[in-house]
């Protein structure tokens, strides 16, 4: 991973991030208000030697000074200096207890010795502070003192007494929210660079592209009402997700220039992809832009399509592949275009021998000859090998991938089951993208749009199970396929739609 890795990472757990840092923040606060204040008392002594004062004595004099100090500097952690301060206080500790509270240290090249007592009270750091200095004048005098008798050759002075402190000197509140948070802050970024880096689930094009090199045909922006509304009618024309389906009509377009693949494929790595209402919503979008589609639901294992139409499901596909009705019959139409819908028909024991068929190559065929182009919704890649199979009978195959469900090695195993087959993938379609941030693909149109976003399309198909029920369509009227052969006339031809070739293109091209 490059710096560009590391900061993008950092940008999508910005969130870890910043409730880390929060919690840093709140721990340093609460460990500041959970400890007692503690003052901080101070006092300063002056080591000198005692003599008549002429220059080589006092040079003589100050080194011997500087070479005693710190051995004065220990001294003050003895007993022997501590238990008189005790005894004059008459304070309920011992002198090791004493000797945490009590810190002696000496300048460099000095002959001064600074002691700092730490206690709870003020006035009580002051008062041991100041009794500790005492001790050790008194101590240090009578180590110094000559045994033979006289006075001792040096003598200590207390130069700063003791005052009661007025602020605490511990805890330091804003330093222990600056340690807090600036915890919190490597905290959040180490987590974010680990979930980062064992995170393979794939959220954008920059994700993408670490598992293959396909071309990006579109992004389809999340839309948090496409469970309740999943067709493309259902939403406004200027809203991100529409819009996101128009930008996939014509890239697919583009990419199908050279391959001039009349049926395309449809399918994902695992359920739950959103396949199905891309298929149907990208069928829409090519019937708006006023080609002939044919939306065929050849997921024989969790057909949707007819669920989200609305339309019959139980003679379809299937129905066709077995002979027991006419191709022509089994056409439904939808909407206002010309899009027709053959929905999956009975599910079968066998989807994978009958997707494989001749008689499944010669409908796509007949499909191909008959209608402009058709998209043929697909079982996911990985689960079952139906959508492999069925990939060698179409002219291109386009891959869903979820977005934040779909890992990238499950997207190259996908993709390997289909290059086994020589099937031509034409690219992949990322879903469920998000609108704003690094990952997005989408743009708002916003700006431009209308005071009634919504187009007539939408508003007549919004509520399309009620206000528009297939009462022309024979097989609507049936519940089962025996239902619906019993239904058939003797004579041959279609009998379910009039022959229109403008809006049943299959009576005159299929003569052909």
């Amino acid at each position: 991973m490059d710096l560009n890795d590391y900061l993008r990472v950092l940008r999508r757990h910005w969130i870890t991030v910043v409730a880390l840092a929060l919690v840093g923040l709140l721990v340093g606060g609460v460990y500041s208000l959970l400890n007692k204040p503690t003052y901080t008392a101070e006092t300063q002594l002056f080591v000198a030697i005692q003599g008549s004062g002429s220059v080589t004595e006092l040079q003589q004099g100050n080194t011997f000074s500087q070479a005693r100090v710190q051995s004065y500097v220990r001294t003050v952690g003895t007993p022997a200096v501590l238990q008189p301060a005790i005894d004059s206080l008459a304070l309920a500790v011992t002198a090791e207890q004493l000797s945490k509270q009590v810190k002696a240290t000496a300048d460099l090249n000095t002959v001064l010795v600074n002691i700092t007592v730490s206690d709870t009270s003020p006035v009580q750091a002051a008062a041991i502070a100041q009794a500790v200095a005492n001790s050790l004048v008194q101590t240090v005098d009578n180590l110094e003192k000559p045994k033979v008798g006289g006075t001792s050759p040096v003598r200590l002075s207390i130069v700063t007494p003791a005052v009661a402190p007025l602020e605490p000197s511990a805890p330091n509140i804003k330093l222990n929210l600056i340690l807090g948070l600036t915890s919190g802050i490597v905290l959040g970024a180490g987590t974010a660079i680990v979930r980062g880096t064992l995170d393979h689930r794939i959220r954008g094009e920059q994700d993408l592209r670490r598992a293959t090199d396909l071309p990006l045909l579109g992004g389809i922006a999340f839309d948090s009402d496409a469970s309740k509304k999943p067709l493309l009618t259902q939403t406004p024309g200027q809203s991100p997700r529409a819009e996101s389906f128009r930008q996939l009509r014509t890239n697919l377009q583009f990419a199908n220039v050279a391959s001039k693949a009349k049926s395309v494929l449809v399918t994902s790595s695992l359920p739950g992809e959103g396949k199905s209402t891309t298929a149907t919503n990208m069928a829409i979008a090519l019937a708006q832009a006023g080609n002939v589609v044919c939306l065929v639901d050849a997921d024989l294992r969790r057909p949707m399509v007819g669920e989200y139409l609305r339309l019959e499901r139980n003679a379809g596909l299937t129905t066709a592949l077995v002979g027991s009705a006419d191709l022509e019959d089994l056409l439904q139409p939808w909407g206002e275009d010309n899009l027709f819908v053959l929905t999956s028909g009975q599910i079968p024991p066998n989807p994978s021998e009958l997707l494989g068929s001749n008689e499944m190559k010669h409908l796509v065929t007949r499909l191909e000859d008959s209608f402009d182009i058709v998209v043929i919704d697909a079982p996911p890649l990985l689960p079952v090998t139906d959508a492999a199979v069925l990939s060698q009978h179409v002219g291109g195959v386009v891959v869903v991938v979820g977005s934040q469900k779909t890992k990238q090695n499950e997207l190259v195993k996908a993709l390997s089951a289909l290059d086994l087959v020589k099937a031509h993938v034409m690219g992949i379609i990322l879903n469920r993208l998000p609108v704003k941030g690094q990952d997005a693909y989408a743009y708002s149109y916003h700006a431009y749009s209308s005071q009634d976003p919504v187009s007539d399309t939408s508003q007549q198909f919004s509520e399309f199970g009620e206000r528009r029920p297939n009462q022309g369509s024979r097989v609507a009227e049936t519940s089962s396929v025996s239902q619906f052969l019993d239904a058939l006339p003797e004579s041959s031809g279609p009998k379910t739609f009039p022959q229109d070739t403008e809006r049943f293109p299959m009576g005159e091209r299929s003569k052909r």
